[in-house]
Order: C-alpha cells, then sequence, then structure tokens
C-alpha cells in the first residue's frame, strides 16, 4: 500500500456518500441461532462520545436525503461532485434482513439500523449475527432455495461458491464505481471482489493480524522492543515463559495448535508469508497451486515444532489464544485487531502493547477482507443498497473501530477518533511501502482445502517425533500439498 496521504473526501461528500441521518429502533435476532432477541446496545463512553460529536455534523445531510428518500454517493475518482446513486429507500412498510458472519457485530447493527429507521421510519430489521460455521451452513441451505436474508455479511472468498451460479447479483453500475475507486478502497482487496469482470459486493472491514504483547512481561524479562523479525519471535519467546513446579504457567508465544475449522491453517499462513510461503500461488495461466511445500514451509513447521518440543515455549495443555493473552498466560499472541476491543471489555486493565506482523525473507501481513451483499431473493434491493452505502459513514466506521475492533476497509477515512481511545489499533492501520497486504484467493474451493490442511497441521503440531526430523517434516508438508493440489484439480483450478 501507497505510503503517499489518500486523498479524502470532503464532509459534503461523505454525507452523500452514505446518505446522512441519525437514530431509531431496530428489531433484531439472536447471536448465533434464530430466536429473535434485541441485541446488546453498545454502551461505551467513546462511542458514546463519537456518536454525540457526528450528530451535529449529519443532521443536515439527513434532512436533506430524507426529503428525497434516496441515496446519493460520492462521484468515483476525478468526478467533480456527487452523483445519484439510483437508490431509493421504498414507502412501504417492510422489514429488510440481516445476516453476519460474526455474532460480536450484533451491537453495532443495532445502532446503524436504529438510526437509518428514524430517517425511514417505515422500515425496521431483522438483524442476526451468527458464529462463523453456523452462517456458513445458514446460507448453503437458504441461498439455493431464495430464503436467504436481504442482505449478507461475509467473506467473498466464502461465497465465492454462491456468486459463481448466480445466487448472489452482481453490483449495480453506481456501486461498481465507488468500490473500484482506488482512493476509496485499495486494490489489493477490492481484486478479491471480482468474478467474469464484475464486482461483488461492497467493502466492508477487514481482519488484519499483529503481535500482542504483555508490557509488564516484557519488562520483567527486560525486553525494551516488541519483536521486529521471526528470529525475535523465537528468542523472545525463550525469554518469557515461565515454568513453575515442571509445569507452563506462562507461554512465551501462544500459537494455535488445535482447534476445528480452517483457522489452524490460517494462523499457521500468517508465519508462512514472511518465511516466503503461502497456502496457494497463482500461476502463469491464471490458476494456482500449493505454495508451501518448500522450503519456507520446512521453516514454518521447524518453528512450531521447536517452541513445542525444544524450546518449550508453547504447550497445547496450557490456555491459548485471546483467553490465555486476557487472562494472563501468554506473553505474545499474534491476532485479529477485534481482539482490542474484546480486551477492553474483557480485561480493562490488562497492560499490553501491539506491534506489526514481523519481518522475514518479506515483511506484510493477511487480510481477510468482509463485505456487504444482497441476495438473489430479495425484494427489496434498492432499500438494501440505500441501507449498505449509509453503513459506510465515517462515524459508524470510526464506532466499529473502536466498540467492535475491526478495521475499515476505507482508506480515505484517518479514524482518528478510534485511535484516540484505542491506541493499541496503531499496529493495524500504519501504512508503510515495504509492509504489503495479501489476501486469499476468492476461488470456491479455497475453503475445503484450507480446513484440510488445518486437519493435517493440528496432528503435525502434536507429533513430537517430528523434532529434529527434517524428513518427517518434509513428509507432511509433501502429503497436505498432495491433497491442496487434488482439490484444484478436481475444481479445473490447478496450474503448473
Amino acid at each position: 500500500m501507497s505510503k503517499e496521504p489518500r486523498k479524502r473526501l470532503s464532509r459534503r461528500k461523505f454525507v452523500a456518500l452514505t446518505g446522512g441521518a441519525l437514530t431509531a429502533s431496530a428489531i433484531l435476532a439472536a447471536c448465533g441461532d434464530n430466536t429473535a432477541t434485541t441485541a446488546p446496545a453498545a454502551t461505551t463512553p467513546a462511542s458514546a462520545a463519537t456518536t454525540a460529536a457526528s450528530a451535529a455534523t449529519t443532521a443536515a445531510g439527513a434532512a436533506t436525503t430524507a426529503a428525497s428518500g434516496t441515496a446519493t454517493t460520492a462521484a468515483a475518482s476525478g468526478s467533480t461532485g456527487p452523483f445519484n446513486s439510483g437508490f431509493k429507500a421504498t414507502s412501504d412498510n417492510i422489514t429488510l434482513s440481516i445476516w453476519a458472519d460474526d455474532a460480536g457485530m450484533a451491537p453495532w447493527y443495532q445502532k446503524v439500523t436504529a438510526d437509518y429507521t428514524k430517517l425511514h421510519p417505515n422500515i425496521k430489521f431483522d438483524v442476526q449475527a451468527f458464529a462463523v460455521r453456523d452462517f456458513e451452513t445458514k446460507i448453503a441451505a437458504a441461498l439455493p432455495s431464495d430464503s436467504a436474508a436481504d442482505i449478507l455479511q461475509g467473506s467473498p472468498t466464502t461465497l465465492r461458491k454462491y456468486i459463481e451460479p448466480g445466487l448472489i447479483p452482481k453490483n449495480p453500475d453506481s456501486v461498481t464505481k465507488i468500490v473500484s475507486d482506488t482512493t476509496i478502497f485499495p486494490k489489493e482487496l477490492t481484486d478479491n471482489m471480482v468474478y467474469n469482470n464484475a464486482y461483488y459486493g461492497m467493502p466492508f472491514y477487514q481482519g488484519r493480524h499483529a503481535i500482542f504483547y504483555n508490557t509488564d512481561f516484557f519488562a520483567a524479562a527486560g525486553l525494551t522492543q516488541p519483536p521486529a523479525t521471526m528470529d525475535d519471535l523465537t528468542t523472545y519467546a525463550q525469554k518469557l515463559v515461565k515454568v513453575e513446579g515442571g509445569n507452563m504457567t506462562v507461554s512465551g508465544l501462544s500459537l494455535r495448535l488445535t482447534g476445528a475449522g480452517s483457522g489452524i491453517a490460517e494462523k499457521f499462513m500468517m508465519f508462512l508469508y514472511p518465511n516466503g510461503g503461502n497456502i496457494l500461488e497463482k500461476t502463469a495461466d491464471g490458476k494456482y497451486h500449493n505454495a508451501y511445500n518448500n522450503d519456507a514451509g520446512l521453516k514454518t513447521l521447524k518453528m512450531y515444532i521447536d517452541m513445542v518440543y525444544k524450546y518449550k515455549t508453547d504447550d497445547p495443555k496450557v490456555k491459548h489464544d485471546t483467553d490465555a493473552f486476557e487472562s494472563s498466560a501468554t506473553a505474545m499472541y499474534a491476532r485479529e485487531s477485534n481482539t482490542v476491543g474484546d480486551i477492553a471489555k474483557k480485561a480493562p486493565n490488562l497492560k499490553y502493547n501491539t506491534s506489526p506482523m514481523p519481518k522475514g525473507v518479506r515483511w506484510g501481513d493477511l487480510s481477510s477482507p468482509i463485505a456487504l451483499f444482497t441476495s438473489r431473493s430479495t425484494k427489496n434491493a434498492d432499500t438494501a443498497w440505500d441501507f449498505i452505502l449509509f453503513s459506510q459513514q465515517e462515524q459508524y466506521l470510526n464506532l466499529l473501530l473502536t466498540d467492535i475492533g475491526w478495521i475499515p476497509q476505507r482508506q480515505d477515512y484517518t479514524y482518528a477518533e478510534a485511535l484516540k481511545s484505542r491506541p493499541q489499533l496503531a499496529a493495524f492501520t500504519f501504512k508503510d511501502p515495504n509492509y504489503k497486504l495479501f489476501v486469499t484467493p476468492a476461488i470456491a474451493p479455497f475453503d475445503e482445502l484450507e480446513t484440510k490442511l488445518a486437519d493435517r497441521l493440528s496432528k503435525a503440531f502434536l507429533d513430537s517425533s517430528l523434532l529434529d526430523n527434517e524428513a518427517k517434516m518434509k513428509q507432511v508438508l509433501a502429503d497436505a500439498a498432495k491433497e491442496t493440489d487434488d482439490i484444484l484439480k478436481k475444481a479445473n483450478l490447478y496450474g503448473a
């Protein structure tokens, strides 16, 4: 991403882009099941201050938009003024349904839908925020039967299998003009939303990663700087691990060693990338093959095995992940930005900071983009798109960053309000020309191949016989790579 400052939209264009306006009530459904409940309100002082500060700015735009009932959007890059998006909220009494692939998003939707309902009192909302796997199960049944929600929040990679057969419609032209504007959204992320030369979905937020570290533990170990390189991770972990009576009480670096789903492979990929590898790489013919059955994959697998069985800086039997960090059971771990919001709620007195993912032969991070889509079955497409554009106002994206912790994809805002209250987010939002974002390919079989790789890795991480056995580690990678490539071949996506 360029280090040059991005061109910011004016306040007037900002209000025009999103349809401007504030405050109202909404109907939400339970997070993770189908029982209708009211989602909890977002009540932190920081978010209240953010909303209050934004109200005066957007009030004038709200009155103009309410009068016409039509959202206008900022012109594409190079244009001199706003253009009419063509989306007019219906005057009928309707309930607009939204399904989100993150159970933690319910409070954010409560605020935004309430504000939209004040602008359009005839429009109510039914929002259901699910755990990712529950969301995937839900849409697998609903999209083919045309019973899905009007708006879907999900990963372009996950939803590609529904985009290809036409179960999710392509963007209207006015939305494409916004999505393709590189002053608003990074091209690295929006390229993942193109299928057959058409854009699908409105970019929303992204999963970005950083190293979380406990500053008290660092001070006690005499460490004054966060780990800057992959080698630092190993040496720091050895200095930070604590063992009492033969039992590990604090791990030096909490790795994702076990668990269901594709997360194990995703976290492995975060360390694989700086070592020079990836799960897949694109071939000259536009197809893919595995990119981890190589020296980079061996180095990364060896790091895991050494940390568990040689240096003993982590152990499958101790606490892991966010629970471990929040309870001071680990000194370091790598995780997405939403952990900042979670710590603020569950461990507000924890002394910690964050730093960018460490350097290896290259420097960068996996971005996992999330977007907003309409379903083929919606009978209120214009209203759905009007709300989607409305939801992308600066005040709401600051609220998203402050209270939930997800990094918006929009790069034409500074997010100064959120960063002031959550300074640990700076490691996720900084820009450096040498720090590259990369995304996983938006291909239908990616989730399958990543999940199967995760299953193989989890078994390998628990196999102590791999320690100092390079030949056996190479065989683990070769077997996994064959499975990855076979899945690609079956989908006619394998390239040599």
